[in-house]
């Protein structure tokens, strides 16, 4: 092909041949991450954001159309640094291409250009070495090298060409790269992105299994209706009903009779016979026995029930603000349970290795009535997200920057819940997360060497606030080094210990009677939080 306008129809093809040619090679792009702990690994992180942007796009003709549809996904269901910076980078191309039918190859190398501008201006503070630097170099390479005779094929060639060999220099560019002996994760994965795209124009049309369905957010915000609640409101009840003439129905249907039997049934009534079929609208505690009546004269075509006392208190809810809410991110039913009881109105499943999106965020947020609301990411990873969510949600939102949930469950012991002082509490919550040092134990997913220390797969490794700091055979004596090694360790008085579930009951004794020996004065308080991918998190203060 030789082609040389790329309409919304187009690209759509394209990327999902991208999409297809990615997740070929996801478990490669995983296995680049160079930090030791199999948590959001950039492969699937980005599979899982184009995934959730095509899923959101309806086919469109036009290209400016089509995008718009595609970024508002792309960014609802970023995942991950790689996903959210993947969907400024779109975001970038679109405000380029906004009112462009179909592009032209000039329309696109600018839709580039400014594609890495947005994307780089998203980014606090930028590291050269990544997608960032990758995605630049590549676009001002091409800039003057378009002319009337190329195509949209060529174009993506030289770019793909220009990526990858600044990929290969990224590991100059990044120390903690070239320790580790590999390129940038972020960027060859953008670059099998692009290299399916250039694939379907070629010809190549890859295999594309169906999108999954959008899983129900996984937040769970106040609980507005329950075993405890009354029941006073009643449903909502909506159908139309297609009066039968074969089987065994009555065929003396007669509205006026009808409507008398459904008045004892409920309030509300609205009944309307066209031709042979009826539209009823009633509120009513009996569904039940409306069904089985309706269902003497015919079956349903459409049928709605809604319980009108859960909208109810969901109305209570929004009109009745409280001064701070609080989210956050968690792994593991025992933390669950504990950060709830801890007062936490919404906790949202941070799962094994995957973040949660920007849209998971904002659902929970809706479900919140609050002035103010504060979000405990919890993960490093899940800080982007997080922060786009509160962009996007137009409520005020404080991300407090929690990176593990030893420090979200130190911020939480810290809030003072009766005090109408939102800000302090903000403060508060502020100074047990700056309190804390988590110190975490797990296997090494992948060799990792850094500095002066290195792990191999399957080795048990202590990390200190993120940094490995320990390598042993043992999981126990990994975790006492990796707490020896803390700052000032034999003046803290208090540790709170999440068990996880590679961890037993009787491991929780043994680590209690190891820590009792090792520091006599602490306060240990083992709890069962049954996080994945940790064995163990530790929280001392």
């Amino acid at each position: 092909m030789k082609t040389k306008r790329l309409n919304g129809t187009l690209f759509e093809k394209m990327l999902r041949n991208g999409l297809a040619n990615l997740r070929s090679r996801e478990q490669e792009i995983n296995d680049l991450n160079v930090f030791p702990v199999a948590d959001g690994d950039t492969g699937t992180n980005m599979c899982l954001t184009v995934e959730n942007a095509i899923g959101s796009a309806a086919g469109k003709p036009e290209l400016c159309f089509y995008l718009k549809d595609l970024c508002e996904g792309m960014l609802l269901g970023a995942r991950g640094n790689s996903g959210v910076i993947l969907s400024q980078f779109f975001k970038g191309a679109y405000l380029e291409l906004q009112r462009c039918a179909a592009a032209t190859p000039g329309d696109l190398r600018n839709a580039l250009i400014r594609a890495y501008k947005v994307a780089y201006a998203s980014v606090a503070r930028p590291a050269e070495g990544t997608i960032l630097t990758v995605t630049r170099e590549a676009a001002e390479h091409i800039r003057a090298q378009i002319d009337r005779s190329t195509t949209i094929e060529t174009l993506l060639s030289m770019y793909i060409a220009a990526m990858r060999r600044v990929l290969a220099a990224t590991p100059d560019m990044l120390p903690v790269l070239k320790e580790a002996g590999v390129v940038d994760s972020g960027a060859l994965g953008f670059i099998v992105l692009c290299e399916g795209m250039l694939k379907y124009l070629y010809g190549e049309t890859l295999e594309l299994a169906e999108l999954p369905a959008k899983p129900a957010p996984a937040a769970s915000g106040e609980v507005l209706f329950d075993e405890n609640s009354a029941f006073e409101e009643g449903y909502c009840m909506e159908f139309v009903l297609q009066l039968m003439r074969l089987g065994d129905y009555d065929q003396h249907f007669r509205i006026e009779s009808f409507t008398d039997d459904l008045r004892d049934l409920g309030d509300s009534l609205v009944a309307v016979l066209d031709g042979k079929r009826v539209k009823i609208h009633i509120h009513t505690k009996k569904p039940a026995r409306i069904i089985s009546l309706a269902q003497e004269y015919g079956e349903f075509i459409s049928f709605k029930l809604e319980n009108m006392q859960l909208q109810h208190n969901e109305h209570l809810a929004r009109t009745a603000k409280k001064p701070l809410a609080t989210v956050a991110v968690v792994s593991g039913e025992g933390t669950a349970k504990l950060f709830r009881e801890f007062g936490c109105d919404s906790v949202i499943d941070g799962g094994a290795t995957m973040n949660p999106s920007p849209q998971e965020f904002v659902s929970a947020f809706s479900g919140l009535s609050a002035e103010l609301i504060v979000v405990l990411p919890d993960n490093k990873n899940v800080i982007p997200a997080a922060e786009q969510a509160a962009e996007l949600s137009g409520r005020r939102v404080v991300v407090l920057p929690s990176k593990s949930i030893a420090e979200g469950y130190c911020a939480l012991a810290m809030d003072l819940p009766d005090n109408p002082d939102a800000e302090y509490r903000v403060s508060q919550m502020r100074r047990g997360l700056d309190s804390v040092v988590t110190v975490a134990q797990t296997t090494a997913s992948r060799d990792f060497s850094f500095h002066d220390i290195s792990c191999r797969k399957g080795d048990e490794i202590a990390l200190a606030d993120g940094e490995l700091v320990c390598v042993s055979g043992d999981s126990l004596d990994a975790l006492r080094r990796g707490l020896a090694a803390v700052p000032g360790m034999d003046e803290r008085e208090t540790c709170v210990v999440f068990r996880g579930e590679g961890a037993s009951p009787e491991d929780g004794d043994a680590l209690e009677a190891a820590l009792a020996e090792d520091w006599p004065m602490l306060d240990v308080t083992v709890i069962d939080g049954g996080q994945s991918v940790y064995r163990w998190v530790l929280g001392v203060f």
